[in-house]
């Protein structure tokens, strides 16, 4: 079960094995300190407790422990982190599954073994290629290459197949792999699916191959670019060529860049634009979206400048908005792909990137330049603007594009705004859900929040001098037989652990307990305060000289406090 593999997981790996392969961590008091994963900063406020097995980052406020690591570093779901765990804690994974599921989950982990093992066997038919050549001559760097682990087809229909079939995989699981075909009207006649090609093998977002596309090196191949079928690993749907490559960088950096085909996230990565992805061999869905909020919701379109780009890029902006995402979008010459124009001039592209603008102010001034009919252009404006505008869930921002849009075509904002009611109600991207707007926390009393901080010391240094005297003193303030039993939040523990160190003096909390008195002897004389108004108003005298009489001791009190 799910539940028994967890518990088996969290015994054999601590906290620390699970996140020092992505961060490095310092010892800094009761935790382990670094750089978060999730943001830029300078200065590490990413702490981890080997004690508790938890994480929480200062900067970005967000935390958890080891498979909720797992999930936002790894862009998977909570299967996809036990998976991962499973297999590095060397559980056996069958234990995930139910005894249903599992032939099904070993028929997978066999493509799996098929999958990469086509990938090494392209691979090592790279050198001395014409795909290596053909790499060359794209200006693809030797390190590029292997990083991504192109490889060759050669120019024959059974290679692989016998090379694989040798190796003890059988021709049905090669078929559901897509990487062989049965030859039309020969029955029982395979052939490989991929020949004289370079390979780009297709990988998830944990870097295990899914699938391949194979570039055409004879220039009257009809078929350009060869995409491996939908397979139980494969769903194109689903993946984005680069993503394993890219996550990383997209999350540092704050947002992702689109294109269109395999050689331009290689040109653009070789270029230092780590944060590129592409499509693969479809538009884009909802579902490609999804797995881009994981990392970031601000998305870059740099699609080719032909007249199919540019409506792809309308189609992709719109989907993106509505799924909640700011887009952007970067021109590029007339012609000109990204890997062309990253060869021929780097420095050209990095400023086009830099000059990119947010996507409605990208098609208006595009339009602005194409239409010079007056009409004309206010007709292309209706037809790819306003639905652009439409999809922004954010009315301010939806407002400031309504203006920008008046001031481009000369018209006033009521007469956009009625332009857009007439527009087609969109519904919400399937799949795809916009980030809920968080519920304003309830505001804390001065006494709440220092009752906190207190069971905090009681949480992070139990059974010490220090919890003794701050159990004690809070008995003694608050005339409680018993200390609250509530954990307070992860932030709360880490911070106290930063404020109080390792190993804290008896008398480290004198200071907090000091506020803390103040805060409830001040909540006290306010009460009696009002009892001594409420005796005045109904004349009760003997009622005004006990409120007095308390009031003078709890002035008292706090003289002594202050």
């Amino acid at each position: 079960m799910a539940k028994d593999t967890v518990a088996e997981i969290k015994e054999r790996l601590s906290i620390q094995d699970i996140i020092a392969p992505y961060v490095k961590l310092h010892r800094a008091g009761r935790s382990l300190v670094g750089l978060c994963p999730f943001h830029k900063e300078k200065t590490g406020s990413f702490h981890v407790s080997t004690e508790r097995g938890t994480w929480h980052c200062f900067g970005c406020g967000i935390g958890g422990d080891g498979f909720s690591f797992i999930e936002k570093i790894e862009g998977v779901d909570f299967k996809g982190a036990l998976k991962l765990l499973a297999d590095k804690a060397g559980v056996q994974i069958t234990t995930i599954y139910g005894s249903e599921n599992r032939e099904e989950a070993s028929k997978k982990e066999r493509m799996r073994e098929v999958m990469n093992r086509a990938s090494e066997w392209y691979a090592g038919k790279l050198p001395n290629s014409p795909a290596e050549a053909y790499a060359k001559k794209r200006l693809l760097a030797d390190d590029t290459v292997r990083a991504w682990r192109l490889g060759h087809a050669p120019d024959a229909w059974r290679d692989l197949l016998e090379a694989l079939t040798a190796e003890g995989f059988t021709i049905e699981e090669l078929l559901a792999a897509g990487l062989i075909k049965e030859a039309d009207g020969k029955r029982g006649t395979y052939y490989d699916r991929f020949r004289n090609r370079l390979m780009f093998p297709i990988r998830d977002a944990t870097s295990r191959v899914v699938a391949f596309t194979g570039r055409a090196l004879a220039e009257d191949d009809l078929a350009k670019y060869l995409n491996s079928p939908e397979t139980d690993l494969y769903h194109k749907s689903d993946i984005l060529f680069g993503m394993d490559a890219a996550k990383d960088a997209i999350r540092t950096r704050g947002f992702a860049m689109l294109v269109e085909g395999q050689m331009d996230v290689l040109h653009a990565h070789q270029a230092g634009f780590a944060n590129t992805v592409a499509l693969s061999g479809t538009a884009l869905t909802d579902r490609h979206l999804t797995l881009m909020k994981r990392y970031s919701e601000n998305l870059m379109l740099i699609l080719d400048a032909d007249s199919a780009g540019f409506k792809a890029t309308a189609r992709s902006a719109e989907l993106a908005l509505r799924a909640g995402l700011r887009v952007k979008a970067a021109r590029l010459p007339e012609g000109k792909d990204p890997a062309d124009l990253i060869s021929e001039d780097a420095k050209e592209f990095t400023e086009r990137i830099r000059d990119a603008k947010p996507i409605v102010e990208f098609f208006l001034a595009e339009l602005a330049d194409k239409e010079r009919d007056p009409h004309r252009l206010l007709r292309s404006a209706e037809n790819i603007v306003l639905p652009l505008i439409a999809a922004i869930p954010s009315p301010m921002e939806r407002e400031h594009f309504i203006q920008a849009a008046a001031r481009t075509l000369s018209l006033s904002s009521e007469a956009v705004r009625e332009s857009l009611a007439r527009l087609p109600k969109q519904g919400v991207v399937a799949g795809v859900t916009n980030a809920p707007v968080a519920p304003v926390p309830a505001k804390r009393s001065p006494r709440e929040f220092r009752t906190e901080q207190l069971l905090a010391v009681l949480h992070t240094y139990p059974e010490t001098p220090l919890a003794n005297r701050v159990k004690s003193e809070y008995s003694r303030i608050t005339e409680a037989e018993h200390v609250p039993q509530a954990v307070p939040p992860e932030a709360v523990l880490f911070q106290t652990e930063q404020t109080f160190g390792e190993d804290p003096t008896e008398g480290a909390a004198d200071e907090l307990l000091r506020a803390f008195e103040e805060i409830v002897v001040r909540e006290v004389y306010q009460e009696a305060v009002a009892d001594l108004r409420r005796a005045e108003a109904a004349g009760d005298v003997s009622a005004i000289k006990t409120a007095q009489e308390a009031c003078a001791k709890l002035q008292l009190r706090l003289s002594a406090i202050g």
